[in-house]
């Protein structure tokens, strides 16, 4: 899903303002899998420094996910050989980011999901709303996926995904571990009992 309007033009203002994130951008367009995305904390960090009064630190995170699907990825080790080689190009590309590429096809069966039908599933299966947004370029301009929507994005928001929202203890985990309330005091957590 493509959120339309206001608010993907203002995420897509965010990380075009950004010299890193654009570049990364042009980079993945250019050496990445042919369907790439650039998900995760690319996306959220950006925004949640800016609407944090912050510019965006693209040095700060721990890799820069790229997240595509390709459903004749049947053999599990022969995407994860692919995405090793992506990951080569995109190095070679722009030595200084630390790239991660996945195909999101063979993670189902890595998280005890059944298959996903598309990239927008996957990302449908993230631990956070504000997390599963993916971003790329496409004739130029930044175009957003967001399956769950962007309001507690842009809303500095925190909550389980729906595929969480029973059992909310990798959300927790990732709360406490990357200290995202420290690092963003105005973040709101929804859904996590007692945080």
């Amino acid at each position: 899903m493509t959120p339309a309007g206001e608010a993907a033009g203002r995420i897509a203002s965010i990380l075009r303002s950004s010299p890193g994130h654009r570049d990364a951008l042009q980079a993945l367009a250019l050496a990445g899998p042919r369907h790439g995305w650039l998900g995760a904390g690319f996306v959220r960090n950006a925004v949640w420094d800016v609407l944090s009064g912050r510019p965006p630190d693209l040095a700060a995170l721990a890799d820069l996910d790229v997240v595509h699907f390709d459903a004749r990825a049947g053999d599990a080790a022969a995407s994860a050989a692919a995405d090793a080689r992506f990951e080569a190009a995109l190095r070679a590309a722009r030595p200084a980011l630390r790239w991660s590429v996945t195909d999101q096809a063979r993670m189902a069966a890595r998280n005890g999901h059944a298959p996903y039908r598309d990239l927008a599933a996957a990302l449908a299966h993230w631990p956070e709303t504000a997390t599963a947004i993916a971003v790329r370029l496409r004739q130029g301009e930044i175009e957003v996926m967001a399956p769950l929507g962007v309001a507690d994005l842009l809303g500095l928001i925190l909550r389980p995904g729906p595929a969480h929202l029973a059992d909310p203890r990798v959300t927790r985990a990732r709360l406490r571990a990357k200290r995202w309330q420290a690092h963003w005091p105005g973040l709101r957590v929804i859904g996590l009992e007692g945080d």
